[in-house]
């Protein structure tokens, strides 16, 4: 149960749990707490809310229900939206982790949040009973939290906080954590477009959460009609997860959620005017096994009909849209909700082989940077670093370099800007699973945008006005990255050879630059004593942080090549310094230490 999940997606999730007993077992758990609840006099109260904990030997299950009256004052208090900047106003920011930094702000539905933050101490202990407080992890046996009407919508915020708590493996080859499902019967959207788009986000939470409506509920349908009004569209009430949608007929089951609102939309009017209770949703599950699902017995005959309509038009009619006798303004209305949907599915159809072309364009990006480590391995036999090479453009490969560049750089942005849409914490997990790649790609390329920029006259200090923003963030996580591992260990395999190696930081060669820069205004007679005074402040800075690097066996041997740029640099700074200028780095060059780097010998280290 806890694999479901993370293995297979909602439209084959559905079916599994149709044809299983989990409906059944959820919505009876429901019932039975209602059944309990009537006797209690404190759920006539406002802002009831009652759930009850399960723990049996293959799952644990969390129900929550409010009362009829509880229901209809919560509708009263608001069925519009609370933004997440009013949730921090009222300092109850607990849905904070689902920011990111291209999406700043999201809405909840304001009965359910409500709701949520009246109920916030007895549902902190219920988590406690649940999940580990340090690991997140769910204790024990699979969970399965379910609700009915607002009590559902309750159970997906629930959901969501104990999410946000699941901590995902550090290392590719550990197993998966157990992830809870929430089945729903009878909620309405719980939030908007910015809700929406923070869940999709995450690689495995939106198929976590499977909704039931039926098409005589009209309570699920609340938020559809919000629409409706003049509100922003940011402010739409938007689904997540995946719906079954259900009829006297039959079922479908979908999972493309701007589908779900044209269906729910479409059966809007066969709606009654009174929410159904749970036992409506108890006879629905009970008769779901007996039917197929988005499959049925239609009154058309559909043999001429192109496969994509028939199964449009078979899905209609499952959740009880008549295809048949009906007015004309309706058929017209059916016919062009038929249509949508049809040009919906063939977007869909090539988003997905989008998809596919991009796993296939992962493998080309490693085909391109196989392709940049044979150039450095090429430059290195004429005796010239690949920076230099590239930066001096000598043979026909170097422009060749510039057009591999250019489709790594675009790959990579792509990739970054993708992760940056990502809500804080499932960000962090996808570029963690990046990080090695990602760092590869900075030391080795970066350096050839530094010649790029260096090249043209005047150019100065790169990492403060010609770095790209993805060149940065791509070293700031992976800074991050190291300072969970907390590696206080040296890195004794990197020291058993370092001729391979990429230089660690992927600015070395825009700190060499600047360096010549300042030896050349030092030098130069036109240079005013401020100048001079700064030029000789940044070299020391340099001398010392280049000692560091090569103490630390972070720079390529290659920077010490003849034609090296660094090596030119050593060779200004020499003429500009005083013969007694004593320091560790001046020893290790004018001793020729250099030349053991590469080897490793006893006498250099």
């Amino acid at each position: 149960m806890s694999q479901l999940p993370i293995f297979i997606g909602g439209l084959d999730l559905a079916p599994l749990v149709v044809n299983s007993d989990l409906l059944q077992i959820s919505c009876g758990a429901i019932k039975d707490l209602q059944t309990e609840s009537s006797s209690d006099q404190q759920d006539s109260c406002s802002l009831s809310l009652r759930y009850k904990l399960h723990k049996k030997s293959k799952y644990t299950h969390i129900a929550f229900t409010t009362s009829t009256l509880s229901r209809k004052e919560l509708l009263q208090q608001g069925g519009d939206l609370v933004s997440s900047t009013t949730l921090k106003e009222l300092e109850f920011p607990i849905f904070d982790f689902l920011f990111s930094e291209t999406n700043r702000s999201f809405s909840i539905h304001r009965a359910a949040i409500i709701l949520f933050k009246a109920h916030f101490k007895e549902l902190s202990q219920l988590k406690t009973q649940i999940q580990d407080s340090k690991t997140g992890e769910l204790l024990s046996t699979p969970l399965i939290v379910t609700g009915h009407s607002i009590g559902g919508s309750v159970a997906s915020l629930f959901t969501l906080w104990l999410l946000d708590n699941i901590k995902q493996p550090l290392q590719k080859n550990q197993p998966p954590p157990k992830l809870p499902l929430c089945v729903t019967f009878g909620s309405p959207f719980i939030g908007n477009q910015g809700l929406q788009q923070a869940i999709l986000e995450f690689s495995n939470w939106n198929s976590c959460f499977l909704h039931v409506v039926g098409n005589k509920d009209p309570f699920p349908k609340t938020s559809i009609a919000h629409n409706d009004t003049t509100q922003s569209v940011s402010e739409d009430y938007k689904a997540f997860g995946t719906f079954i949608l259900c009829s006297e007929k039959g079922c479908a089951c979908v999972d493309d959620l701007e589908v779900v609102s044209r269906l729910l939309e479409s059966s809007r009017k066969k709606a009654s005017c009174e929410s159904q209770e749970i036992d409506y949703y108890v006879e629905i599950v009970n008769d779901l096994k007996s039917k197929v699902m988005i499959r049925g017995n239609s009154q058309l005959d559909l043999s001429y009909v192109q496969p994509l309509k028939a199964g449009i038009i078979l899905q209609l009619e499952a959740i009880g849209v008549e295809m048949t006798t009906q007015q004309q303004q309706e058929k017209k209305d059916n016919n062009n909700l038929i249509s949508k949907l049809e040009e919906r599915e063939k977007v869909l159809m090539a988003e997905l082989a989008k998809t596919r072309g991009s796993k296939n364009n992962l493998n080309q990006i490693k085909i391109k940077m196989a392709q940049l480590e044979w150039y450095k391995k090429f430059c290195k036999k004429k005796e010239i670093g690949y920076y230099d090479c590239y930066k001096n453009q000598l043979w026909r490969s170097d422009r060749d370099v510039t057009r591999l560049k250019k489709i790594l750089t675009n790959y990579w942005k792509n990739l970054v800007e993708s992760a940056q849409r990502k809500p804080q914490k499932e960000g962090a997990f996808i570029r963690a699973a990046w990080l090695y790649a990602g760092r590869n790609y900075r030391r080795m390329v970066e350096p050839l945008d530094i010649a790029e920029y260096y090249k043209e006259n005047g150019n100065r200090d790169y990492q403060t006005h010609g770095r790209s923003r993805h060149y940065i963030l791509l070293e700031q996580w992976q800074e991050e990255d190291d300072a969970k591992k907390l590696t206080s260990s040296p890195n004794n395999k990197k020291k058993e050879d370092v001729a391979g190696i990429l230089t660690e930081d992927s600015c070395f060669w825009a700190k060499v630059e600047d360096a010549l820069i300042s030896c050349k205004l030092l030098k130069a007679e036109t240079s005013c004593p401020v100048e001079k005074q700064s030029a000789k402040e940044n070299l020391d800075m340099f001398e010392q942080y280049a000692m560091e690097q090569i103490n630390n066996y972070a720079v390529s041997p290659e920077i010490f090549l003849k034609q090296s740029s660094f090596v030119k640099w050593w060779k200004l700074f020499q003429g500009i310094i005083e013969t007694s200028h004593d320091s560790p780095l001046s020893d290790f060059m004018k001793n020729e230490r250099y030349l053991q780097y590469e080897k490793r010998s006893a006498s250099f280290r």
